[in-house]
């Protein structure tokens, strides 16, 4: 099974650091909702783990949340897409959750939905916390620069075998053709014992 795991705010959707409180405040970035279409066309599962503090704090309840987030769906599924599924921490920092990135219980939380191991899966956020979180799962971290993705490579300390891309698209690109290439490999070698 083809796997990847997405944060939303920042990788998806733009970001803000007053949070996203509203269905209206959920704006689609320039090209993430192709690349998850690609993605999907492709045979990957696309599934989303975000912190969503917000509810905790009570800036937003679950409802407005999962308006949001049926906002999304529909969003990608009119470009052609899925989410398979959308994994949410709704605690505050302070709760010590072990479902809250940069730990991995959301990560967990997949790995057993999915029954599969999460070494090598790519997760693509634009915060430290993801790519720990990802790191500890045993998932391949990326780094987008779309959302905080900037400041956090400006700032460092990333997980070992971080890997960086400008933006979800490109993360795509980059998944789909190592795809090409890992088939036309695959095909050469079989032509060549045969």
């Amino acid at each position: 099974m083809k796997l990847i795991i997405l944060d939303r705010d920042g990788v998806i959707n733009e970001d803000s650091d007053s949070f996203i409180k509203t269905p209206d405040e959920w704006i689609a970035l320039p090209g993430s909702l192709e690349a998850i279409a690609r993605l999907t066309k492709a045979g990957y599962k696309v599934v989303v783990a975000t912190n969503q503090s917000g509810l905790g704090r009570g800036y937003f309840d679950i409802m407005t949340l999962n308006a949001i987030h049926q906002k999304m769906q529909a969003a990608v599924k009119a470009a052609g897409g899925m989410i398979e599924a959308i994994f949410f921490c709704p605690h505050t920092a302070s709760d010590n959750c072990d479902c809250r990135k940069p730990r991995q219980g959301m990560f967990s939380s997949i790995s057993e939905r999915y029954e599969t191991k999460l070494d090598e899966v790519p997760s693509v956020g634009d915060s430290l916390r993801d790519l720990q979180a990802a790191f500890l799962a045993g998932c391949t971290p990326i780094l987008v620069l779309s959302g905080k993705g900037k400041q956090t490579l400006e700032n460092g300390g990333l997980p070992p075998k971080t890997v960086i891309f400008d933006n979800l698209a490109a993360v795509a690109d980059h998944l789909l053709t190592r795809e090409v290439k890992t088939v036309e490999a695959r095909d050469k070698t079989s032509q060549e014992t045969s």
